[in-house]
C-alpha cells in the first residue's frame, strides 16, 4: 500500500546537479561517505528541480486526461446529434430521443462547463488511481448532468427530467469510462520518455525493498525506475547502495526525485527519512505489506494535528448493501419469470432420466462460515458417494496449482474431475450448460447467498483451509463470480481461492455489475468448463 506524502518548500537554492546517468559507483562511494553540511544543502539545492519535475509531470497528466474528456465529449455529442437526426439506429429510436431528451442537452458550453466542474470536484484529475475510478466517473456525471436540470424540472415534468436525467447521466458515464480506459490503455502501451519516470529511491530490508521494486504499483505501474535501495540493516546487503547513516548523501548523489519507504522502521529513524526526503523536495512513498490484506483500505484521519492511519474494511456498507440486496432481488424476480418454464422443463427430464429428487440441497460454508443448504438440480446417481471428489479436493490443496485432475478429452488441462461415472447422461449435459446452478435463485432469495460472490465451499473444503482462505467468507457466496469469469475448469485450485480473496478486495456494485455481464457469454460459448 502507497501513502502519499506530498510537501512544497518555497525557497530553495538552484544549482544543477549530476544526471543520474554520469553517476558511477566511485560517485555514489565518495558521496555515501560524505553526510556533511555541504551534502544538506546539495539536497535542499535540488529540491527546486525535483520540485519542478514533480509538478510538469502532473500537468502534463492533467492535460493529457482533459484533452482526452473534451474530445469525448465533442463525440458524445455528434453521437447524440446523428442519432436525432435518424441518422443512426434507426427513427424509432430518434424519436424516443427526441422525445425524452432536450434540444440543448450536450449541447453547448453549458453542460461541458457543468461537466468539468464535476470531474475536477470529484477528484477525476487528482493523482493515483482517482482519474481511472469508475465511481468517481459516475458521481461527476450524476453532479454536472443534475446542474442544468432544474428548468426541465419544472418546464417537462418530473417523469420526464428524470428520465432525461438518468439516460443522459448513463451515457455520458460510459463515454467518459470508455475514454479513461482507452487513455490507461494507452498510456501502459506507449513507452514514456524518460522524464516522465521517477527516478526512486528505495529505503528498507533487501527483501522489502525487491518485493517493493517488483509490486504491481511501481514495476507494473512504469511511473517509476528504480535507482536503487538502502538497506537498513547492518552489515549492509552486497547489492545495496550504502547503510540508512549514508542516506542523505545517496539521495544527493543518485538524484532520485522520489523516495519509497518499505516496511516500518521506527518513528525516529521515519522521522529522519522524511525530513531528508522532503528537504530535498522529494515525493515521498511508503510501502507497506501489513496493509495488504484482503479488504483493508487505510485512510489518514486527522485528530487535534496529529495523523492517524485508520484501516477498514472497503466492503459495502448502507445504503450499498441496500442497493445490493434490491439488485439481488431484482435479478431473482426477473430469472425466475424467464427461467420457471426451463426449470420445470428439466425437473421432468431428469424424473424421466434417472430416479431420485430433481433437486437436492448439499450442505456448504456461507458468510463468516454458517452451513446453508445450496439448492441445484441434481447431475449424479442418487447415493452416488462423494469419495472420488474428496480425493481431488485433497491433492489439490497438498499439491497447489498441479495439473492433478485428469486432462479434457480436448487436450487443456482442467481441474475438475473429468468423465465422472457418477453423472448422468442429462446431468452431464446441465453441468455443461451450468443449467444446474438455477435453483440457487432461491438461495439468493432466501437471502443466504447473492448474485455475484465467491463460490460457497463444501465442509471437507472448509476444513483444511489455510488462514488467507478465509478471506473468502467476509461475503456472502455468488452464483457467479470471478474466477467463474476468468477460466473457470482451467483455473488451478489456488487460483480459484485468490480470484475470490482479489474479489473481496475490490467489492463493489461496479464489479458486481461487470461480472454479471461477462458470466452471459461464458455461460453460452461454454467458455472453461471441462466437459
Amino acid at each position: 500500500m502507497l501513502i502519499l506524502v506530498n510537501a512544497f518548500h518555497q525557497r530553495y537554492i538552484k544549482r544543477p546537479v549530476n544526471p543520474p546517468s554520469q553517476l558511477t559507483l566511485h560517485t555514489l562511494e565518495d558521496a555515501a561517505s560524505d553526510v556533511s553540511l555541504p551534502v544538506r544543502l546539495g539536497l535542499q539545492q535540488q529540491a527546486s528541480s525535483n520540485l519542478r519535475r514533480h509538478v510538469a509531470r502532473g500537468a502534463r497528466r492533467m492535460l493529457a486526461l482533459l484533452a482526452g474528456d473534451i474530445v469525448c465529449f465533442f463525440a458524445m455529442r455528434a453521437f447524440m446529434q446523428f442519432v436525432r437526426d435518424g441518422a443512426l439506429l434507426g427513427q424509432g429510436l430518434a424519436r424516443f430521443s427526441q422525445d425524452v431528451f432536450a434540444r440543448g442537452i450536450l449541447n453547448g458550453p453549458q453542460f461541458g462547463a457543468a461537466l468539468l466542474i464535476g470531474l475536477v470536484v470529484t477528484g477525476c484529475y487528482g493523482p493515483g488511481e482517482r482519474p481511472w475510478s469508475a465511481r468517481r466517473l459516475f458521481l461527476a456525471c450524476a453532479l454536472a448532468t443534475a446542474m442544468p436540470m432544474w428548468a426541465a424540472l419544472w418546464t417537462r415534468g418530473v417523469q420526464l427530467a428524470l428520465l432525461q436525467y438518468a439516460t443522459t447521466t448513463a451515457l455520458v458515464w460510459l463515454g467518459f469510462l470508455a475514454e479513461r480506459r482507452t487513455v490507461a490503455l494507452l498510456r501502459r502501451r506507449i513507452r514514456r520518455p524518460e522524464h516522465e519516470i521517477a527516478r526512486t529511491l528505495f529505503v528498507g530490508t533487501e527483501r522489502a525493498c525487491r518485493e517493493a521494486m517488483a509490486s504491481g504499483s511501481c514495476a507494473g505501474s512504469g511511473e517509476f525506475r528504480s535507482a536503487g535501495f538502502v538497506d537498513v540493516e547492518t552489515p549492509p546487503a552486497a547489492a545495496a547502495l550504502g547503510q540508512l547513516k549514508q542516506f542523505p548523501a545517496l539521495l544527493h548523489a543518485t538524484g532520485a526525485d522520489t523516495v519509497v519507504v518499505c516496511g516500518d522502521h521506527g518513528e525516529a529513524r521515519l522521522r529522519g527519512l522524511i525530513d531528508t526526503t522532503l528537504a530535498a523536495g522529494c515525493r515521498l512513498l511508503l510501502f507497506s505489506r501489513a496493509l495488504e490484506t484482503a479488504g483493508v483500505s487505510p485512510t489518514v484521519v486527522w485528530r487535534r494535528g496529529h495523523a492517524l492511519i485508520e484501516v477498514t474494511a472497503p466492503a459495502l456498507k448502507g445504503r450499498q448493501l441496500i442497493v445490493k440486496r434490491a439488485v439481488d432481488l431484482a435479478g431473482v424476480v426477473v430469472g425466475l419469470v424467464l427461467a420457471f418454464p426451463v426449470m420445470l422443463l428439466v425437473a421432468a427430464i431428469i424424473k424421466l432420466d434417472s430416479p431420485g429428487p430433481a433437486i437436492f440441497g448439499q450442505e456448504r460454508i456461507g458468510i463468516g462460515g454458517r452451513r446453508f443448504r445450496v439448492f441445484k438440480f441434481r447431475t449424479m446417481r442418487h447415493g452416488a458417494s462423494d469419495a472420488a471428489h474428496r480425493e481431488l479436493i485433497r491433492r489439490l490443496e497438498t499439491e497447489g496449482s498441479l495439473p492433478t485432475a485428469p486432462r479434457d478429452a480436448n487436450g487443456p488441462t482442467v481441474y475438475k474431475l473429468v468423465g465422472d461415472a457418477r453423472v448422468t447422461r442429462f446431468g452431464r449435459w446441465l453441468r455443461h450448460t451450468s443449467l444446474d446452478e438455477l435453483p440457487q435463485l432461491f438461495n439468493v432469495l432466501r437471502g443466504e447467498m447473492s448474485l455475484v460472490g465467491p463460490r460457497p465451499p463444501l465442509t471437507y473444503e472448509f476444513e483444511h483451509y489455510a488462514h488467507w482462505q478465509l478471506d473468502r467468507l467476509q461475503v456472502k457466496p455468488g452464483i457467479t463470480g470471478l474466477w467463474q469469469v476468468s477460466g473457470r475448469s482451467l483455473l488451478s485450485y489456488r487460483q480459484m481461492h485468490e480470484l475470490d480473496v482479489e474479489y473481496v478486495r475490490r467489492w463493489s456494485l461496479g464489479l458486481d455489475l461487470m461480472i454479471m455481464l461477462r458470466t452471459i457469454p461464458v455461460v453460452m460459448f461454454n467458455s472453461g468448463r471441462a466437459h
